[in-house]
């Protein structure tokens, strides 16, 4: 019986190169995936932005101003590990990890006050950008390079930095949400990195909770922060003057980022200002730098003040509300004060999250100083 030769079949040449294409970007994306990690912040680099001048001037409810220098320790004994939020201006969907003025700016704004107590490292990732939230969309592959570039910085960081320093994460909006993906996989189940963790500051991120519980949501072993001389704890609230909407981007665990329908869940709320509960004082502060990009229209205050920053003290109190499905720290001005009040100009269902870091900045610092001593004990 004579044996016939198969005849090969061949695949058209627009698949071919389709396939190769494919098969590039995957390589391109694991390998991008895999690059070193671009520092925005780390102690002793030059032009550092988490490392300015912390001098403010205070600006009293009755006109009088005083000056208020913050030299901090000058041997901190813990680390924070700071991501910033959305700011990219970028024109694509994924930025890249060029050292913008906006994010120079967001590290001045929400990064800084707390290198008086700790040693700030923060890393750039590919972040989704402003257009990425608005006009254009990721691809599935972009959208794991931010989480990516994030989880191998902490990696570096714990291998060639850490030597056994305690650690307090801070997050905001689209960092606070990589931020507590990163600690659910890597920290909360690992009892030897929990030893580390002094806190988690994750604001404005949706951090949830079982209803009526600290903890049983994201984490099953991080509990909510009730005591500034608790550790191991995280801090995670999202500002409002007024309940939030019924489609608020943020306090509600069945709808905004993140959200699931019916859920059992709530999102937590610990006040920075009265960590036990009730009502606190708020202490913010303020840059007297215009922010650049888009957002400046939403940061729509920015102080005359001869000092790179302002603090107006007793202006605003802040209380963790619960209602009608919504759980998040409301903001009160008080009507009487004549200094100018922050404003929501981006929505309602944002309220004021442009703000939920710097009004309530002294007070978070504050806690990470007293939890740093409880941890030093």
């Amino acid at each position: 019986m004579p044996v016939h030769a198969t005849r090969p079949r061949h695949r058209p040449l627009t698949i071919i190169v389709a396939l190769a294409l494919a098969a590039m970007l995957t390589l391109a994306v694991a390998a991008s995936a895999g690059a070193k990690t671009v520092w925005l912040c780390k102690p002793g680099a030059k032009n550092n932005p988490c490392e300015i001048s912390r001098t403010a001037t205070v600006q009293n409810e009755d006109g009088t101003t005083s000056v208020e220098r913050s030299p901090g320790v000058k041997h901190p004994k813990i680390d924070c590990f700071y991501v910033y939020p959305t700011v990219s201006g970028q024109k694509t969907a994924i930025a890249d990890r060029t050292v913008d003025p906006e994010i120079r700016a967001i590290a001045e704004q929400q990064a800084s006050r707390f290198s008086s107590v700790c040693r700030v490292f923060a890393p750039m990732y590919r972040q989704l950008t402003l257009a990425g939230i608005s006009t254009k969309t990721p691809t599935p592959a972009e959208s794991k390079l931010g989480p990516a570039d994030v989880l191998a910085a902490w990696k570096e960081y714990l291998a060639k930095y850490n030597h056994g320093r305690g650690v307090v994460f801070v997050g905001h909006s689209q960092g606070a949400f990589v931020l507590k993906q990163m600690l659910a996989d890597q920290v909360d189940p690992n009892s030897r990195l929990r030893k580390k963790l002094v806190s988690a500051l994750l604001i404005g991120g949706n951090v949830t909770v079982k209803k009526g519980k600290d903890v049983g949501g994201q984490f099953k072993h991080i509990r909510a922060c009730r005591s500034a001389k608790q550790t191991g704890c995280v801090i995670a609230y999202s500002m409002f003057d007024t309940q939030p909407p019924a489609n608020a981007s943020f306090g509600r665990a069945s709808a905004g980022f993140g959200g699931t329908a019916g859920s059992s869940l709530e999102v937590l709320c610990t006040n920075p200002a009265n960590l036990a509960g009730g009502k606190g004082s708020l202490k913010p502060y303020a840059r007297s730098v215009a922010f650049p990009g888009a957002l400046a229209i939403g940061i729509n205050i920015v102080p005359d003040v001869p000092t790179p920053w302002a603090s107006s003290p007793k202006q605003y109190t802040a209380q963790c509300r619960n209602a009608q499905g919504a759980q998040w720290l409301n903001v009160t001005h008080r009507p009487s004060d004549p200094r100018p009040a922050v404003k929501a100009l981006i929505g309602a269902a944002w309220g004021l999250h442009l703000f939920d870091v710097n009004l309530a900045w002294g007070n978070l610092v504050d806690d990470v100083r007293a939890e740093a001593k409880a941890f030093a004990r």
